[in-house]
């Protein structure tokens, strides 16, 4: 017994220590609450958290901005994730962090940054969700989002239960009530969520305490088979900094960002490897 203790133990470390950070760019303070993160035109996209300008922000493989891009008709209440397909760009306004937000929306505008098309919003709502009174430890909160064929998957983040329940809306731009399609059972606050159906990855960041942050791999993801999905956990070797976005490569390397904190100099763009 003692022999497989043993075995055990230097097997789980080889899985903590075999994660790496391979680079590590600073960001702008323009864009020092990073909260999304995606690919568009072999330039990263990504925006600023709650209050920031509704703004898109184009950078460079190190981390520096390239252009900006104004959002019209659109405010930046608490925008918390970013995804694409190949003719749009969704922003998630859905941060819902006191339970009381009845405006929860996601913006869809034209991945053209010249396109005349104008730019649309989908409207939704939990459906379960029956009080809107300040709580902290709201189950109706959401940080994570992705683009799944015609419709969209909010991830929800549970700061009650660590776990993180899926919810499908539309693409088409309207009114909805959210569908609850399923629950991973992430051990975790979910922050943010990236989907390549070509690998069939979902990659997920996460926290328990705020503390250290987590990156979630579920290799083979069905969305036929959400609650029996084989969930591996990585702690990001980064130490105490707010991690909200992520964007897959392929099978062991992804991309990260993190907000600017008060134990690093800046928000940081990093490409980490398992």
């Amino acid at each position: 017994m003692k022999k497989i203790a043993i075995l055990l133990i230097i097997i789980i470390s080889q899985t903590i220590s075999s994660q790496k950070i391979e680079k590590d760019y600073p960001l702008s303070n323009i864009i020092e609450e990073t909260s999304g993160l995606e690919i568009v035109d072999n330039l990263f996209v990504t925006h600023n958290d709650s209050g920031g300008e509704a703004s898109l922000y184009y950078l460079s493989k190190k981390g520096e901005i390239k252009y900006k891009r104004k959002i019209s008709s659109a405010k930046n209440k608490d925008w918390e994730d970013i995804t694409r397909d190949d003719k749009y760009i969704y922003i998630a306004d859905m941060g819902n962090n006191f339970n009381n937000r009845k405006d929860l929306k996601i913006y869809k505008i034209p991945i053209d940054k010249d396109s005349e098309e104008k730019n649309e919003t989908i409207y939704f709502n939990y459906p379960e969700q029956d009080s809107f009174k300040i709580d902290r430890n709201t189950i109706y909160d959401a940080e994570g989002l992705i683009s799944v064929g015609k419709n969209l998957v909010i991830f929800t983040k549970n700061r009650a239960k660590k776990i993180t329940e899926l919810y499908l809306v539309p693409k088409k731009p309207g009114t909805y009530d959210a569908k609850k399609i399923g629950k991973l059972n992430v051990n975790s606050i979910v922050t943010g969520a990236d989907y390549n159906e070509n690998y069939k990855i979902l990659a997920l960041t996460s926290t328990k305490k705020f503390n250290n942050y987590y990156l979630i791999i579920i290799n083979d993801f069905s969305f036929e088979q959400i609650n029996n999905s084989n969930i591996n956990t990585y702690e990001i070797p980064i130490g105490k900094t707010q991690v909200e976005a992520v964007k897959i490569i392929d099978n062991n390397n992804f991309w990260i960002t993190s907000e600017d904190e008060k134990n690093s100099k800046s928000a940081r763009l990093m490409k980490l490897k398992l």
